[in-house]
């Protein structure tokens, strides 16, 4: 079963705001509740019903990451919040967080790419779920957009592989279902806002935000100027996120990253 609240079936024009998807992608957190409780209300007009007459444990199941948050995962949390109140107000037990744990092998511009190239990336990852948790269980896999559905297909597969059988619904809070236009759309929606660095860098200092996955690799691929400009604007506890963040997902070991990894911590040393 799937559902999405947004349809994408025309290159430009959206029923959603590509300025605010993007800022929600950086992680702004006004923006994720409005998206999370929008798709919530967009989903229970259809599957309202079906949640209040099964009798099986309902699962909240954000995309797969490792410690740092992807964009999904507040959209899961704010969703979860308003189901669990539509469940409450039925009598119903408040549903259950669950998660699907990845090991990322790639630093590529994911949005960028097409269905076979994304297929083939993802396939290098690792992941891992608790599959007898799961089982014969409601569970909402929620994600903010389905472009090729790769990564739909690959959830399906470790859910066949790890033999979890139960009601399974896949949710969007966006879905291209027009598959003329080019997958590379996604990363038109992307940066529709965060266009480059000196954005990113307003955008902190403008708006309330949590970091997610796609926040942290664009400041650790940052330029050196820019890094500077931006730790400059971030409290202490920020800093310590950041950093903490990074080195949890292993983004130390990573070439790439390790660099701009080493300026934040001796940034750290020096204002402490």
């Amino acid at each position: 079963m799937r559902y999405s609240l947004h349809k994408v079936n025309k290159e430009d024009s959206q029923s959603f705001s590509p300025s605010d998807y993007s800022k929600f992608k950086y992680g702004d957190k006004l923006t994720a509740k409005q998206f999370g409780t929008d798709l919530f209300y967009g989903f229970v007009k259809v599957y309202g019903d079906y949640l209040l007459k099964s009798k099986k444990d309902i699962l909240i199941i954000p995309s797969p990451y490792l410690s740092i948050p992807t964009a999904s995962s507040y959209l899961s949390w704010y969703f979860k919040k308003e189901l669990d109140l539509f469940l409450f107000k039925n009598n119903k037990q408040a549903s259950i967080e669950s998660k699907i744990y990845r090991k990322q092998t790639y630093t590529v511009d994911y949005g960028n790419l097409s269905f076979k190239e994304r297929k083939k990336l993802i396939s290098n990852d690792t992941y891992y779920i608790d599959s007898e948790f799961l089982k014969n269980k409601v569970c909402l896999f929620l994600d903010d957009i389905k472009i090729t559905g790769s990564h739909e297909e690959t959830i399906k597969e470790i859910l066949i592989n790890s033999n979890v059988k139960g009601e399974h619904i896949y949710i969007y809070f966006a879905e291209l279902i027009n598959r003329k236009i080019n997958p590379k759309i996604e990363n038109f929606f992307n940066y529709s806002y965060v266009k480059d660095d000196q954005k990113l860098i307003n955008f902190i200092c403008e708006h309330e935000f949590s970091f997610t996955t796609r926040m942290i690799k664009h400041i650790l691929k940052m330029e050196k100027k820019s890094l500077m400009q931006l730790l400059a604007v971030l409290d202490e506890s920020k800093l310590d996120s950041l950093f903490q963040f990074s080195i949890s997902n292993n983004y130390h070991l990573i070439d790439e990253y390790s660099e701009n990894l080493n300026s934040i911590k001796n940034y750290q040393k020096k204002i402490t």
